[in-house]
């Protein structure tokens, strides 16, 4: 249904056996004479990949002394259209090379026979992504008309790399990328056809997420310009300290798609963590101006607002889809942990925000 079996645990990286063979890797990686592995911890957040915060001492080579670093690999289980480790990677180091804010890549293990699954590591970056403490805590980010046009900057520099870009940007390894595809006939109609695969896998029958697909389906924009999307550019997803950004996060679900898509995403009501009235449209965190300034200053592309109303209600139906499938992974994938049972608890409450926003799709369908 909605689940994708990840790879077999191995052995963890905080016990004896996980920190000695990580210390081995990295002094491989890193081409030091040794490096001793100071602390291995989880860290909290991330609702589909393990994240744990890793503490080296390197020693000799390039890159000797303390480092804090974080260790992505898989979880158990995954969603279906969530990027392996080996890919993240890679966009991790294109992003970085387009001078997108973002934590720097630096080793790439496929080794499994390290940890018995892929991983990468990464600079740990301080702050928090706690999408409901950034809502609700105003010294965090700093001024927040700042921080939602630095976002939209941000995500503008993100939109700039494109199919033709990638050999310039890191020419060593655009053909990394092939796992990228184009979205057919059109990003809109891509995305519709592959909910509604989700959705035919089902036994039970959802048919407001089904009402809002075909009204979506019937005011599909046409095919424009494609570029790199983020696909979760959200509250929850960037991390900010008392000052402001500090880097940007989570990029297992990127893809070939539509500008305004990535836009729709950030401003939708369902990523706002409770924040209410036109001041906090966009993310939760400030009005929707600040975060087009910056967006349109820094792409030198306007913001269509009719595209980022109807990519609001596609994104509420891909949080339907993804819900659904964060629930599987607890009562049929094996994973017994109680966020993924509560998110596929949000169901109705998206369901009665598509009444709202696909009925405006269609009333602006009928127009047409």
């Amino acid at each position: 249904m909605g689940v994708t079996l990840g790879a077999t645990p191995g052995l963890s990286p905080d016990n004896e056996e996980g920190r000695r063979r990580l210390a081995v890797f990295a002094a491989a990686a890193a081409r030091a004479e040794r490096v001793d592995v100071l602390d291995v911890r989880p860290l909290s957040g991330g609702a589909i990949q393990e994240n744990w915060a890793l503490d080296l001492e390197i020693v000799g080579g390039a890159m000797a002394g303390r480092h804090a670093l974080v260790l992505r690999t898989d979880a158990p289980t995954r969603v279906p259209v969530s990027l392996t480790r080996p890919q993240e990677f890679a966009l991790l180091r294109l992003a970085h090379a387009a001078g997108v804010t973002v934590p720097e890549p630096l080793w790439l293990c496929t080794d499994t026979a390290v940890l018995g699954r892929s991983f990468y590591v990464m600079r740990r970056l301080r702050g928090t992504a706690a999408g409901h403490r950034i809502v609700r805590e105003p010294a965090l980010g700093g001024p927040r008309e700042a921080l939602a046009e630095r976002l939209g900057r941000e995500l503008a520099r993100i939109h700039a790399i494109t199919p033709d870009r990638i050999s310039a940007l890191l020419p060593d390894a655009a053909a990394d990328f092939g796992f990228l595809r184009m979205p057919e006939p059109s990003p809109a109609l891509d995305q519709i056809a592959l909910y509604r695969a989700d959705l035919d896998c089902r036994d039970e029958a959802h048919p407001v997420i089904e009402w809002a697909l075909r009204q979506l389906e019937l005011a599909a924009p046409p095919p424009g310009e494609i570029v790199l999307v983020h696909q979760d550019f959200r509250t929850g997803n960037y991390l900010v300290d008392e000052n402001g950004l500090v880097g940007i996060l989570d990029w297992e679900f990127c893809a070939w798609g539509e500008p305004m898509a990535d836009i729709g995403w950030f401003c939708a009501k369902c990523w706002r963590f409770g924040a209410k009235g036109a001041d906090k449209e966009a993310g939760g965190i400030a009005a929707r101006e600040p975060f087009y300034r910056g967006y349109e200053a820094e792409s030198g592309r306007r913001i269509d607002p009719v595209a980022v109303r109807y990519w609001e209600a596609m994104a509420h139906v891909r949080w339907s889809i993804i819900a659904l499938q964060q629930a599987d992974r607890h009562l049929t994938g094996g994973e017994d942990r109680l966020g993924l049972a509560l998110t596929g608890r949000l169901l109705p409450e998206l369901e009665r925000e598509l009444l709202v926003l696909a009925d405006g799709m269609a009333g602006e369908a009928r127009v047409r």
